[in-house]
């Protein structure tokens, strides 16, 4: 199957819904930056949340960027998502090994420790959007709920999961989120409170074979879910030479000139999708020629 999200309403449109499966997503991710079980998990729950998050914006050219900086050994977490289902990501540090939680699962909250989630919505403003929060657990979901209730004063659930292979390729990945809309009931809240503390895992839900809209279903049962869109969702990289070009013509000449008195090629990895531009210092010298007359 493929990955994609869905937008959905309940109650009336007392609350409004989201919900994605990121298998393939995740699995992009993990290929692009091999790595470890537990920060697979960690930026896959990211991921999630950004593509849901995503579908949240109001133009195509928004942009959204969920970041993520902790004491823990991966250090940090950063994810860009638009409104079309197109997100990327990367780990700071990709290999941390730690042992299960005390309830068995991989440690999330021990690799990212204690921290911050910012959340910055690029919408084409002079200045983007930023809303900060101390991190609540570690584990990415509870984060997310607090920040909602925090900083956009939205009371929401959110739930987020990535379930590994024995051979640590990504087996399930997804999530969903809801959102309470001002005008929500007491009857609505009650019914909405006694279903999530019912709730079986994101993981649980994927691996039994729901769909996003399934687990809609099961989140918001007895509510009468109205599902509103579907779209694709896919880890999608929009670097090219051309964009590290300029990056490097920006680094100045006194550093693109130590580059090209080492007489080696340079190659300049992309942090998203791990995709290499090599330059000989023929293609240096010519941006060194750019960077002279800029």
């Amino acid at each position: 199957m493929k990955d994609y999200v869905v937008r959905a309403t309940a109650a009336n449109a007392q609350i409004r819904a989201f919900a994605c499966s990121t298998r393939e997503t995740v699995e992009t991710a993990r290929q692009a930056h091999n790595t470890s079980p537990v920060i697979t998990a960690a930026l896959g729950r990211l991921l999630s949340a950004g593509i849901m998050m995503g579908s949240m914006l109001k133009s195509e050219k928004d942009l959204l960027t969920l970041q993520i900086r902790g004491e823990g050994p991966v250090r940090g977490l950063t994810v860009t998502a638009d409104a079309m289902g197109h997100v990327k990501g990367y780990p700071i540090v990709p290999d941390v090994i730690l042992p299960a939680n005390a309830i068995g699962k991989l440690d999330v909250a021990g690799a990212v420790g204690p921290g911050t989630l910012t959340v910055i919505k690029d919408m084409g403003l002079k200045e983007p959007y930023s809303g900060q929060v101390e991190l609540q657990t570690g584990e990415i979901a509870e984060d997310l709920t607090y920040y909602f209730a925090a900083s956009e004063q939205v009371p929401s659930c959110v739930g987020l999961g990535v379930l590994m292979e024995k051979n640590n390729t990504v087996k399930q990945a997804g999530g969903f989120i809801i959102q309470l809309m001002p005008h929500a009931t007491e009857e609505v809240i009650s019914k909405l409170e006694e279903n999530v503390k019912n709730l079986k895992s994101v993981t649980t839900m994927l691996d039994e074979g729901l769909t996003p809209e399934g687990i809609l279903e099961t989140v918001l049962e007895g509510l009468d879910v109205t599902v509103t869109d579907q779209g694709p969702a896919s880890f999608q990289c929009d670097c090219n030479k051309e964009r590290v070009e300029r990056a490097l013509i920006s680094i100045g000449r006194t550093q693109l000139q130590e580059m090209i008195d080492d007489g080696k090629e340079v190659e300049v990895n992309c942090q998203f999708c791990g995709k290499q531009y090599h330059f000989p210092v023929e293609e240096l010298k010519i941006l060194y020629g750019k960077a002279t007359r800029e």
